[in-house]
């Protein structure tokens, strides 16, 4: 079982092309089904992080997600 703290701040890479996509933030859930819906990676943001709208955070849906490693997830995203 993986817990979602031991999921936030892994890297998540595109095996489509290698390229970083960032580190995991959160989670969303689905609270009426009781699944996870995708991971969020934040917005880039400037030197300050914390400035800036949560809304343009990218999500990568669940069923994106084809591996999760010890260090790394890897995603599966066509045109990104």
């Amino acid at each position: 079982m993986l817990s979602t703290d031991k999921l936030k701040n892994k890297e998540v890479i595109n095996m489509r092309d290698g390229r970083s996509l960032g580190f995991i933030y959160d989670i969303e859930v689905n609270l009426e089904k009781g699944t996870i819906d995708g991971v969020i990676i934040p917005a880039e943001r400037g030197l300050f992080r914390f400035f800036g709208n949560r809304e343009d955070d990218f999500v990568i849906k669940w069923d994106r997600i084809r591996t999760i490693g010890d260090d790394v997830v890897l995603v599966d995203l066509e045109g990104y």
